[in-house]
């Protein structure tokens, strides 16, 4: 409460209502001016606090807020979209070359097969050669879809295969 304008409730300084404290809420803090004039002399600082906001600040703050609701939102749909390809696993020939290192067994053949109901619509096809040297075998994978014509996925490793039988006039090295 401003000090200058003394309350009627209240006492004056020397503890009595006087008609000076009346006079002095009636004429406000500035001798001659009424209480319309008292509101308008205060700065603008003042004056602006009890102000609402304004049209056009109200906008730009809506705005803004949009702005960063909408940024916030495609970063979750990116997010969400990641997640959902991270989830659906691909058929990898690699599926198939674990299987075939498994064993230190081979010989030159083809194999077929299929991925049984994790992937119902995939098959294999590996085909296994000797390489040039003993017990190293060379393995081309083939990954196919059903109903498409081009193949999945391609792999061709190499494994040696200690136990194998020999074949094409290799032997076992000899150490003298």
């Amino acid at each position: 409460m401003n000090p200058l304008i003394a309350h009627p409730a209240f006492p004056g300084p020397n503890g009595s209502e006087s008609a000076q404290n009346t006079d002095r809420l009636e004429r406000g803090p500035v001798a001659g001016l009424g209480r319309s004039d008292h509101v308008s002399q205060r700065p603008a600082s003042a004056r602006r606090s009890q102000s609402a906001f304004s049209l056009l600040e109200v906008m730009i703050a809506g705005g803004l807020f949009f702005v960063a609701i909408f940024a916030i939102l495609s970063l979750v749909a990116g997010s969400l979209r990641n997640a959902r390809s991270l989830r659906a696993v691909d058929v990898d020939a690699g599926m198939v070359a674990a299987q075939i290192c498994n064993t230190n067994k081979l010989s030159e053949e083809t194999r077929q097969g299929d991925f049984g109901n994790l992937y119902p619509d995939y098959s294999w096809e590996a085909e296994i050669s000797q390489a040039e040297t003993n017990n190293l075998f060379q393995v081309n994978i083939l990954v196919r879809r059903r109903g498409v014509q081009k193949p999945v996925d391609v792999m061709s490793i190499f494994v040696y295969a200690p136990d194998s039988p020999q074949s094409g006039g290799f032997g076992r090295p000899t150490f003298r």
